[in-house]
């Protein structure tokens, strides 16, 4: 197989599928219910073609068949009238009229089976094309069904997924929300230990601070007065003379 007849197989293949996602077969049912009854319709014009033919020749037989009946009576009133000629003359009409009816007639026996025929094919059409339409609307009812449901079941498949990425995301939340305490805790405790040591000194209160200024200022007074000692104990300079 060459390359360009794999390219259209390919092509084709593609395509079909295309077309069968796209392809709705209700529309497809309708379409076809469609087709059938305008072909039961042509049945019935047919029908009707042939019962206005038949209907017709059933007029002009009838027409053929009275001139018939009056040819007789003309040529037995001749006949008594002593007029033979007028006679044989009205009696000869009668038979040609008599043989059109009999053409006519062979003619309307053929119609009459073309006709009888048409309305079998159209009754047994009809009942096919009903019989059809029930089952269509079963179809179709049936694929809509379906339809519905697979979104719905699309619909809680969507929901599931959804959810189950909310889960994970609580689930997350959760565990940092339960490190974050614990990390807390832990400061908390080194903090109370004394391991740590608050800098800022937001953490100690009025009395720690006042103790500790305390100390401070007794610890100054403390260092002055050593150094007034030292120099207090210290021999004087001598001055020097002019």
């Amino acid at each position: 197989m060459g390359l360009w007849q794999r390219f259209t197989m390919i092509f084709k293949s593609k395509a079909s599928k295309a077309l069968d996602r796209a392809e709705d077969p209700r529309e497809t049912l309708d379409y076809s219910y469609e087709k059938q009854l305008e072909l039961l319709q042509k049945v019935r014009r047919g029908v009707a073609d042939v019962a206005t033919s038949r209907k017709r020749l059933e007029l002009q037989i009838q027409g053929i068949t009275q001139q018939e009946a009056k040819l007789d009576q003309q040529a037995r009133a001749a006949l008594a009238g002593g007029r033979e000629d007028l006679a044989r003359e009205a009696l000869t009409r009668r038979s040609g009229l008599h043989q059109q009816i009999a053409d006519l007639n062979e003619q309307l026996a053929t119609l009459q089976g073309q006709e009888e025929k048409l309305i079998v094919a159209m009754q047994q059409l009809q009942s096919k094309v009903e019989t059809f339409r029930t089952k269509k609307e079963t179809i179709k009812a049936t694929y809509s069904a379906a339809e519905a449901q697979t979104r719905i079941n699309e619909a809680f498949a969507g929901i599931s997924s959804e959810l189950g990425d909310v889960g994970l995301a609580v689930q997350r939340a959760e565990d940092k929300t339960a490190q974050m305490q614990a990390r807390a805790g832990a400061i908390d405790e080194l903090v109370a230990s004394g391991a740590l040591t608050d800098v800022s000194g937001m953490g100690k209160d009025n009395i720690t601070v006042e103790l500790e200024r305390m100390a401070s200022e007794s610890d100054v007074d403390a260092q002055l007065a050593a150094m007034k000692a030292e120099l207090g104990a210290a021999p004087a300079k001598p001055e020097l003379e002019g």
